[in-house]
């Protein structure tokens, strides 16, 4: 018997159409609520894998070197911005990752912005390149969370973007779960666009970071809560700033609206029920989910669910396919959202 469908509580994502407003794409360009507070110092490497703590290390003298070139020169002349550096974080799912690269954002004294890699895509996509490039030419620092390359269309527009702007001046950080030399591999033919993944690799310092998934450490991965759980989570939340819909309504709200606009539909929003989970046998619909996934995960909201068990959500073609890494992601991110609600409601 699964938990019975509820009307909205306090917010209904079903009648939010976010308009996508290109100019505000560029805007509020920071860490989500979920890593608004970290720091280098709150870092908690794990002992058995020395790569964490040197990958920390090395990240923060790359962002202490950044604005010298800001500083006065001789006569007090300003300097001409140096060639933009690049640095690469390549590790597995709950390694801390972005919590590194969301420290390196708040440590560093120049202008900077931190988006994922989706989202920088559909940035360029709605704007066009030039656009893209004029907005982001200021920037002393990009950072780039879960970089990776798709297909041919986000292989060429990184590569142009990249080189326009690393440059004129632009450092980026970016983290991945995937090596730098097997970017694209699987998810197209990577050999006919191999001399612009060089390009694009050729521009980053590789750091690997070692170790399991933080989110699984100890413990066997998370499964939807039981109806009983549900409920008692449901009770703790404010209704007036809860979401709570069924899995079947989710689908024609993510279809609806862009992915770039998923933070505008989570306005506001403290805490998302999501009832019903069900396995997915449509790869565009399953990918939406992914991204919004994301964007709970990093915006903070407290998240509960129920249904089928997180291994049946996403068909195993998918999860052993091209966008594998993108998939082992979400299942990682949704089972410390449903650790989380368990912990919220003992509490």
């Amino acid at each position: 018997m699964s938990v019975p469908a509820a009307a909205p509580a306090g917010i209904d994502l079903s009648v939010r159409h976010p308009e996508l407003d290109p100019e505000q794409l560029t805007a509020a360009l920071t860490p989500g609520a979920r890593f608004q507070d970290v720091r280098f110092a709150s870092y908690r490497p794990n002992p058995d894998f020395p790569s964490q703590q040197q990958a920390s290390d090395r990240m923060q003298q790359f962002v202490a070197g950044l604005g010298a070139e800001q500083r006065s020169g001789f006569l007090g002349l300003k300097r001409r911005p140096a060639e933009g550096r690049g640095l690469y974080l390549d590790g597995g799912f709950g390694v801390g990752k972005t919590h590194l690269l969301a420290s390196a954002y708040h440590a560093a004294a120049v202008p900077k912005a931190f988006m994922s890699f989706q989202d920088l895509m559909y940035v360029i996509g709605a704007l066009g390149m030039p656009r893209a490039v004029q907005a982001f030419r200021g920037l002393r620092l990009l950072c780039i969370d879960e970089f990776e390359l798709d297909d041919p269309g986000n292989t060429h527009m990184a590569n142009t973007f990249l080189g326009e702007l690393m440059p004129a001046g632009l450092n980026v950080i970016a983290t991945s779960n995937t090596q730098p030399g097997a970017l694209g591999q699987g998810r197209f033919n990577a050999q006919d666009f191999a001399r612009q993944i060089q390009a694009i690799t050729g521009r980053f310092e590789s750091l690997a970071l070692d170790g399991p998934d933080y989110r699984q450490r100890g413990s066997a991965p998370a499964e939807p809560l039981s109806e009983a759980e549900y409920r008692h989570w449901r009770e703790r939340q404010d209704p007036a700033t809860l979401a709570e819909l069924t899995f079947t309504a989710l689908q024609p709200v993510l279809l609806g609206v862009h992915p770039a606009r998923f933070p505008q539909l989570l306005d506001g929003v403290a805490a998302l029920g999501l009832t019903g989970l069900a396995p997915m046998n449509d790869q565009g619909p399953a990918l939406r989910l992914v991204h919004f996934i994301d964007k709970v995960y990093d915006l903070g909201v407290a998240a509960a669910f129920t249904g089928a068990p997180l291994g049946t959500l996403f068909d195993e073609t998918y999860r052993y396919g091209a966008f594998a890494k993108k998939y082992a992601r979400c299942l990682s991110r949704l089972s410390e959202l449903l650790n989380e609600a368990r912990v919220q409601d003992r509490d």
